[in-house]
């Protein structure tokens, strides 16, 4: 019998490793279908991470392959600022400075960290809006606007063609089937669920926001979901300024909190393994070799990667990239590559006393005498060699 490929939906921040997990997918063809792709503010802005997904679609030949625009700020806020310290891991435009889908959502030079909220990019009249940077609360001492977004302050509105995220296939007279006469990401993923149930694995790059919008649109997906999700970290340090968070649950833990108590059928891909899966120099330079402008475009992606994690921690990244959302992509095709552990999980909402730390994920002392409590698939051993070797021979195929 001739097994089906898996059918992949996939909520996204598109930055560079969001990038390089599209690529890897999309080289994935025998074994799984990618049906759509909701884009959502993380990385970068909603519409900027728009705009990369047509782009990256493009440049490898799937125009054909739905995009959709998904959250624009996180659940316990009006508004989305991108902060410095995307930019100074994803580029201004969120693909490593590349410009593959324009100048992106932000001004030219931006991702300078430590930058204030003060000048004339602060002009955004919002008053009475209670506005994210980079999940922290504007005004918070760890609030640091990449360069140019507060001039692009995301809020609920029409989205039907977001103005800086024209797909190039239109753009250049191509024909891309985009979400024009349907634009809610959050509704598709509810109607792909609905159909396919556990057939079809919702791959969660970013923030929770969609995945918990669509729970709570219709809660009777959550025993049908199944999830893989890039995020969260239960025995390393986290990556966010208190070193305990990891950057795609502060964005918005109440949202993520939610989905870990939904009864979904979830996986976590952690920084407890994604920091064991290091992509080295030598990977960029062979798919630079190829001459293509996939592969360069890939290379330049890696690169920029390699190069700003060096730079933050030379001890952890000596090595070079980890690859976040290529093994959430991988480990959604695989299961295999990944050893779990299974418990009750929280993400923590507040600081303080007796409350923790917000956006730390840890296990939830209630399930300890609640043992019906929904549980997480916790990832925390992985074969690593075996990922690297598939993951960089797979690209080297799709840059061709």
């Amino acid at each position: 019998m001739v097994q089906c490929p898996d059918r992949i939906i996939a909520s996204i921040d598109t930055g560079v490793d969001d990038a390089l997990a599209l690529a890897y997918l999309l080289g994935s063809t025998d074994e799984c279908e990618l049906g759509g792709v909701i884009a959502s503010y993380g990385n970068v802005d909603a519409n900027t991470a728009y705009a990369n997904t047509c782009a990256v679609l493009d440049l490898f030949g799937r125009a054909d392959i739905p995009v959709f625009l998904g959250s624009e700020h996180p659940s316990w806020a009006d508004a989305f600022i991108p902060d410095a310290g995307c930019a100074q891991f994803h580029g201004d435009d969120g693909l490593g400075n590349t410009r593959l889908a324009g100048s992106g959502a932000l001004a030219d030079g931006a991702g300078v960290p430590g930058d204030d909220m003060s000048g004339d990019d602060m002009s955004v009249d919002v008053p009475d809006e209670v506005v994210s940077v980079g999940g922290y609360l504007a005004g918070d001492v760890h609030a640091h606007p990449a360069l140019g977004a507060c001039s692009r302050v995301n809020r609920s509105q029409s989205v039907d063609h977001p103005q800086s995220a024209m797909p190039t296939a239109l753009a250049s007279g191509g024909k891309r089937r985009c979400s024009v006469d349907a634009a809610d990401g959050i509704e598709y993923l509810i109607e792909q669920v609905r159909e396919f149930g556990r057939d079809v694995t919702v791959l969660a790059t970013g923030p929770l926001t969609d995945v918990d919008a669509a729970i709570t649109r219709a809660p009777d997906i959550a025993s049908k979901l199944r999830l893989v999700m890039m995020g969260g970290t239960l025995t390393q340090p986290g990556n966010c300024w208190d070193a305990v968070a990891e950057t795609n649950i502060i964005q918005d833990p109440e949202a993520a909190n939610r989905v870990f108590h939904s009864g979904a059928d979830i996986t976590m891909v952690g920084l407890d393994v994604t920091h064991q899966c290091l992509l080295p120099q030598s990977a960029a330079d062979r798919w630079r070799a190829t001459g293509t402008k996939r592969g360069r475009f890939l290379a330049d992606l890696a690169d920029f990667s390699i190069k700003a994690n060096l730079e933050a921690d030379p001890a952890l990244f000596s090595g070079g990239m980890p690859l976040h959302d290529p093994l959430a992509a991988a480990v959604a095709l695989d299961s295999s590559l990944v050893d779990c552990f299974d418990l009750a999980l929280r993400a923590e909402t507040n600081t303080g006393d007796f409350n923790g730390v917000r956006g730390r994920t840890t296990g939830d002392p209630v399930g300890l005498v609640n043992h019906s409590m929904p549980h997480v698939h916790v990832a925390l051993g992985v074969d690593s060699g075996r990922f690297l070797d598939e993951f960089v021979e797979r690209m080297a195929e799709v840059c061709r």
